[in-house]
């Protein structure tokens, strides 16, 4: 098993925005379908948090062996690290994809994120704050995954 690297800042926003967007769907409470904000994928969310093991098929657990915005958003619907709903509602309808592959650079992404977030009245100040907050909990999170990259057999 391998542990699971503390994912980019911006992926808090992305599993916000999942959240927002209802585009999780808890099964039990070890499974989850998380779908991808173009809605043409499906990510398979698996969490343990006795034996400290998640698992996902998306890129960012499965490639690049990081908890991935699909396992924050559960781990955020299940208490285990904070969010807030009313900044998930300010959140939805990103997509991220386009907004990923068109800027090629998170910081830029999450530029844009936190300006349109001031348009709507609020402080992108605020974004920064569960931003941190978020990922310091992450940190004391020690999760696994099980999942073997076919690419690098790790």
């Amino acid at each position: 098993m391998k542990r699971l690297l503390l994912p980019p800042r911006i992926k808090v926003l992305e599993a916000l925005s999942t959240i927002g967007d209802k585009r999780i769907t808890i099964i039990d409470d070890k499974n989850a379908i998380v779908k991808s904000s173009d809605g043409t994928r499906e990510y398979k969310v698996y969490l343990d948090l006795e034996k400290k093991i998640a698992n996902s098929n998306d890129n960012g657990t499965f490639y690049k062996g990081y908890m991935g915005y699909p396992i924050v958003s559960f781990l955020m619907l299940k208490g285990i690290v904070p969010y807030k709903e009313d900044v998930a509602e300010l959140l939805k309808g990103i997509q991220w994809k386009t907004l990923n592959e068109k800027y090629k650079s998170y910081k830029i992404v999450e530029n844009i994120i936190k300006r349109s977030y001031k348009q709507k009245g609020r402080d992108p100040r605020e974004l920064d704050q569960i931003m941190d907050s978020v990922m310091e909990a992450l940190k004391n999170l020690e999760l696994y995954t099980e999942t073997e990259n076919p690419q690098t057999g790790n």
